[in-house]
């Protein structure tokens, strides 16, 4: 692979316990809906629901899932969702269910971060440059 200045992920997922609960908090967290995400007929081992996105443009996007064998929480991945100001979705998180870890806080000159946990038990940041 070249040396290249781009970003390497290309998607992400948030792995789920309860489906309906996760998409909620989510939702209601970050203030966007997800959909249903189109699976194979006759697999009822996996359900996925995907954040917005536009496929072809610059950045990330990913979905919640709900597989069997896979269960919620106690991963080490942490996915960051782009705010305008990270302050916002930070006071909706305990609203929605979860638990804010981390209140907003400055990273210097790359901008501030929040954290917090989804109903799931997942942690998930919230960046801002403001």
């Amino acid at each position: 692979m070249e040396n290249q200045k781009v970003n390497p992920v290309v998607w992400f997922e948030i792995y789920v316990d309860d489906m309906q609960r996760a998409q909620k908090f989510y939702e209601d967290t970050l203030k966007m809906a997800l959909t249903d995400v189109p699976l194979p007929p006759g697999d009822d081992s996996l359900e996925m629901k995907f954040f917005p996105s536009e496929m072809t443009a610059f950045g990330s996007s990913g979905a919640l899932v709900k597989m069997e064998g896979f269960g919620a929480g106690g991963n080490s991945t942490l996915v960051y969702f782009s705010s305008d100001d990270c302050s916002i979705e930070a006071g909706r998180i305990e609203a929605a269910g979860g638990k804010l870890v981390r209140a907003k806080m400055s990273i210097g000159e790359y901008g501030f971060v929040a954290l917090g946990t989804d109903t799931e038990g997942n942690m998930f940041g919230i960046h801002s440059m403001n």
